[in-house]
């Protein structure tokens, strides 16, 4: 390792450095109230996974959501176990993997590049603010960024190691279980990713002969029993699992169009430049002729190179993008930008352009959270009860031709809430939503999907019944539902409102007659209708 006889390029220990980098990433994740529809859902699964001691199973509402794996749930239930229901709690798993990502990235360069390329290179990525946004946005984006990060940097650092006869054996196997932890983070990609960056940075760099390590069977054990026992156990308790979570929402979701956010092949490219400012800005700096000449790229500068090409071109093939999918590129785009401030220029006259791109870089981090904060604060998360009301034990919470992810979250509920809507039409609608979603979870347990699915035309043998109901719709429900008038209006805001409708203490299946429902279908007092088993469809927005 070079050591740097500059004094301000001189890094910490690298227990400061990362100490330091989490409790950055820490410091402003509890300021803003979650996000709809990501964060909501997300942080809601995981408080239902504490609350109903199923750690294996991941539900929405009560029903299997298989969406993803259950790595995020399990991080975040386990810090809701000790903190309870708080923001940053739920945001914990994607604190670790940006922590992570940065972590690692910092140890590789310190190893394999220069002390000064390391710090610079962390710098850039903690301060970046798309990085350091999606480090506290509750969503499997960043969680599994960390997890191919780590994956990828181990198992180069193994690959050079080998080839030094250093010890590598330890490098690789974390590689695998970080492969691993991919897998169970977000699926396939977890580990499809990190082997095409190896794969192709071996065949750039003369390693083919590396390719062996691929078949390295404590490798395989490692990553077969971190990850392997919870797919096998869903695929046993679940028949359909594997078509559903690896075809439907693997292949289809890649190959095929009818999903969300739709955008052209170009997206990400203004995205990354865009939301890497200031730091992206060096990149348009012209180069000097010396620097011309003598640019040679290192392997660290090819592994940088292609692993940023091969997450931004895999990304843009399909055609639903989301901006956190690019996530991944984040860490070596941010090594190439601190190698492009670096490159031929005296430390101690760079020193004050570097501190002031930073310094600018992290008010404008801090600076996106307080707008967030004050002007993106979605109507679920306003919608509050009242000091000293709450859902009492045996009382139920009915969501009106809506689902609002945050209020079981917010409302710190134990059980799954009801939802009416036509839902044997849902079946035949192609929209990528929260009725697709829910329907979809149904299939795999249509018994309680019967009883928390609620048909609109069953509505008031649902409602009239000896306890009360916590109804939730948007504020102007009451012009279509007219026996809403008979309910307290408990909270409002500007576009949901909650309401305690008392029930019938005599079981009178006709409490909302008088005052029928927009509904043209009589109700009939019937148990709940068992929704008709859903189709493979759209998945999430995720």
């Amino acid at each position: 390792m070079r050591r740097q006889a500059t004094a301000w390029w001189t890094a910490p220990q690298p227990v400061w450095l990362i100490a330091g980098l989490f409790a950055w990433l820490l410091a402003t994740a509890w300021v803003r109230p979650l996000m709809a529809p990501d964060e909501g859902r997300y942080a809601s699964v995981a408080l239902a996974m504490l609350h109903s001691g199923d750690w294996l199973v991941p539900r929405l509402d009560g029903l299997p959501f298989f969406h993803k794996p259950p790595l995020f749930y399990w991080i975040g239930a386990a810090a809701m176990a000790l903190t309870g229901p708080v923001e940053w709690a739920a945001r914990l798993p994607s604190v670790l993997g940006a922590g992570a990502a940065a972590s690692a990235l910092f140890l590789f360069l310190r190893r394999w590049s220069t002390v000064r390329v390391a710090l610079l290179s962390t710098v850039v990525l903690v301060t970046t603010p798309f990085f350091f946004l999606g480090a506290q946005f509750a969503n499997l984006d960043m969680l599994v960024a960390g997890c191919i990060a780590c994956t990828v940097l181990l198992a180069a650092g193994a690959f050079m190691a080998r080839e030094r006869d250093e010890p590598w054996r330890g490098l690789l196997a974390g590689a695998y279980l970080f492969a691993a932890a991919g897998l169970l983070a977000k699926g396939l990609i977890g580990l499809v990713l990190p082997a095409m960056v190896i794969a192709l940075w071996c065949a750039a760099t003369r390693r083919l002969a590396a390719l062996k390590l691929a078949l390295w069977l404590p490798g395989w054990a490692v990553l077969l029993a971190a990850a392997g026992p919870w797919f096998v156990a869903m695929q046993m308790k679940y028949p359909e699992f594997f078509d559903y979570f690896v075809i439907t929402q693997h292949f289809r979701r890649f190959a095929s169009s009818g999903f969300n956010n739709e955008h052209g092949f170009w997206f990400y490219l203004p995205v990354l430049a865009g939301l890497t400012l200031p730091w992206f800005a060096w990149v348009l700096v012209p180069r000097g002729a010396d620097e011309r000449a003598s640019a040679k790229r290192s392997d660290v500068d090819v592994l940088m190179w292609i692993w940023l090409a091969v997450i931004v071109v895999f990304f843009s093939l399909p055609r639903s993008k989301l901006v956190g999918y690019v996530l991944p590129a984040l860490p070596p785009l941010a090594c190439l930008i601190a190698q492009r401030v670096l490159a031929g220029r005296a430390p101690q006259r760079l020193l004050p352009k570097v501190r002031a791109t930073t310094l600018a870089s992290a008010a404008l981090c801090v600076g996106c959270v307080v707008a967030v904060t004050l002007y993106a604060v979605p109507p679920d998360t306003r919608l509050r009860l009242p000091a000293g009301q709450q859902v009492a034990p045996g009382e139920q919470v009915l969501m009106l031709d809506s689902y609002s992810y945050e209020i079981p979250f917010y409302w710190n509920l134990r059980e799954p809430v009801l939802v009416s809507d036509d839902w044997q039409a849902v079946a035949h609608d192609p929209r990528d939503n929260w009725r697709k979603e829910l329907y979809d979870a149904g299939r795999f347990e249509p018994a309680r999907a019967a009883a928390t699915l609620v048909q609109r035309e069953r509505l008031a043998s649902t409602l009239c019944v000896p306890r009360a109901t916590w109804i939730v719709a948007p504020a102007s429900e009451p012009a279509a539902d007219p026996w809403l008038g008979r309910a307290q209006l408990a909270a409002v805001n500007h576009g949901l409102a909650a309401w305690r409708f008392a029930g019938s203490a005599t079981g009178d299946a006709h409490c909302l007659d008088g005052a029928p429902a927009a509904s043209s279908t009589p109700a009939t007092p019937a148990t709940p209708a068992t929704p008709a088993p859903p189709v493979h469809g759209t998945g999430g927005n995720d």
